[in-house]
């Protein structure tokens, strides 16, 4: 079959090598599954530079979510178990977590709700308790974590308000919902949020950016606000002023969404139960921007690295060479 696969660390472009190799034999527990769609993430990009906090053994291929199909026919969404990453012909993946694919989405949409919007339901709802009428911020909003929480947000009945970075981004976070958009690279983000929320600010904050964008947030966060740690897509990890949060009496929340599948199991999949629920009536559905074929995923990758992409990128094999939609 033919893999991705990454033999030092480095820019995504430059490491990830397409090779014919050995299709994988699951072990005990596990399965293996025919790639229908693998999705890409921004762990993906750090895993291949070397720095993400799961540093699988070289070589090893990336893709950390798929729609993949068991041997008996069944469509189901997936984390594979590395080094048998997504961005292959075939994958590995332990047999207990796997997921149905909901019956509403598309092969690309269904990889793409799983980690993007399970981390969206248990920060927005497990997390920061966001009830209806509250308002949301959302850093990087047409993003692929962002575009999850914006529509999470407003299906719980949240007035939304997404920061973006680009003219082109802010049509696609009007289109996913936002009540309000800001686009930091032709606006002051804190007096255009102020001046929207009548100087309030808002009650939760979502930050997958980390850096300049969680100074904002600590600026705009509402009385009794939270603001949801989520990642650090800008490279930057912030010093929270703790001092700041006790005068101002709001909560800072972390998120590691990969820690439910060990703590608390029973939890993702009533969170997956919930999403297949929204997707089903219509009020979420995974923007995908792009879907090129396996030997279009290096660069793809690359792209998600360099912050260029919104919504979310999918790998499918089925997809001749050259081809994208």
């Amino acid at each position: 079959m033919q893999a991705w696969q990454v033999h030092e660390n480095g820019e995504p472009s430059e490491v990830m090598r397409l090779q014919d190799v050995e299709r994988p034999t699951p072990g005990e527990g596990r399965l293996l599954l025919k790639v229908r769609a693998a999705n890409i993430n921004f762990p993906d990009v750090l895993m291949c530079r070397g720095h993400y906090q799961v540093r699988p053994p070289l070589p090893f291929t990336p893709g950390v979510e798929i729609c993949g199909e068991t041997e008996d026919g069944r469509r189901v969404i997936a984390n594979p178990s590395l080094p048998y990453g997504g961005f292959a012909e075939y994958a590995v993946a332990d047999a207990a977590a796997v997921l149905p694919a909901p019956d509403a989405l598309d092969d690309a949409e269904a990889a793409a709700l799983h980690i993007g919007y399970q981390t969206g339901w248990f920060g927005l709802h497990r997390r920061a308790r966001l009830e209806a009428g509250e308002t949301l911020l959302v850093h990087a909003a047409a993003g692929g974590v962002g575009s999850a929480a914006v529509q999470l947000g407003k299906a719980a009945g949240a007035t939304v308000i997404g920061v973006v970075g680009g003219a082109d981004k802010v049509t696609v976070a009007r289109e996913l919902g936002c009540d309000v958009v800001v686009d930091r690279r032709a606006e002051d983000v804190v007096a255009a949020v102020k001046e929207a929320t009548g100087g309030r600010g808002a009650d939760v904050i979502y930050d997958p950016v980390g850096g300049d964008a969680y100074t904002q947030s600590a600026k705009l966060v509402a009385f009794e606000g939270r603001i949801v740690v989520v990642g650090f897509a800008s490279g930057t990890i912030p010093s929270p002023a703790l001092n700041h949060a006790l005068v101002k009496n709001y909560s800072i929340l972390g998120l590691h969404w990969g820690l439910y599948n060990t703590k608390n199991p029973k939890l993702v999949q009533h969170c997956h139960e919930q999403l297949t629920e929204l997707a089903a009536r219509g009020a979420v559905k995974p923007l995908v921007s792009e879907r090129v074929p396996l030997s279009g995923a290096a660069a793809a990758v690359q792209r998600v690295g360099d912050g260029v992409t919104t919504g979310r990128v999918a790998v499918v094999p089925s997809l001749q060479n050259g081809a994208a939609a």
